[in-house]
């Protein structure tokens, strides 16, 4: 086991908290397992609420957190969230574009001031018009992401074109993937360069700050 208690939240919605996936696992816990199997001592906490916008995680995400993330261990913080606020309820938003980009920015800026912060995209859902503005949302939370020095893996667009990832959220509830589509969001995480948990050969120090990880 390598050393030291690592500790990570992962904060957002339906998506982080794996609906749809049959295992139970989600793309969180298939991620969490892989950390473990490579011999990382990972404690790992699913946030994901079903139905959650960038308002609602602006405004549970520190309580939570710091009720798990203790002073004797390693912090990190995984936020993954959007998609819910592009969903369009009569002529409205439920979040609009600016207020989400604000929220984003806030959450960003408190995070990376107490640990290393990773952000992954906001996931497409299946539906062309909300698809688009989630990859619009997508497309500028990075900008921010990269002004701010958080490491952002950008998905919407990528898995909005894949058939593979159509066939999985098919194959789910039509919004939400089978445990095939986890599995791939799960692998481009691990496939990530900013990801702590890979191998140790290819990583930096765990411990060492990352101006905004």
């Amino acid at each position: 086991m390598r050393q030291g208690d690592h500790r990570i939240c992962f904060v957002g919605d339906s998506f982080v908290q794996g609906t749809g996936d049959t295992t139970g696992g989600g793309w969180v816990g298939r991620v969490a397992a892989a950390a473990a199997t490579a011999g990382y001592d990972v404690t790992a906490y699913n946030l994901g609420v079903r139905r959650d916008t960038s308002a609602d995680i602006a405004a549970r995400w520190q309580a939570e957190c710091d009720a798990r993330l203790r002073a004797e261990c390693s912090p990190y913080l995984v936020f993954s969230f959007g998609a819910n606020d592009m969903t369009a309820e009569g002529a409205s938003l439920r979040v609009p574009m600016p207020a989400s980009l604000d929220n984003f920015r806030g959450i960003l800026g408190e995070a990376r001031a107490r640990c290393p912060v990773l952000v992954v995209g906001p996931l497409p859902v299946g539906e062309d018009a909300q698809d688009t503005r989630i990859i619009a949302l997508c497309t500028t939370y990075a900008l921010i992401a990269s002004e701010l020095g958080v490491p952002y893996l950008p998905l919407a667009g990528e898995f909005a074109a894949d058939p593979g990832w159509a066939r999985a959220v098919a194959a789910g509830d039509g919004t939400h993937p089978d445990g095939s589509g986890y599995a791939r969001v799960a692998e481009r995480v691990l496939q990530w360069p900013a990801w702590w948990f890979g191998d140790p050969a290819s990583k930096a120090s765990l411990n060492a700050p990352a101006s905004a990880e």
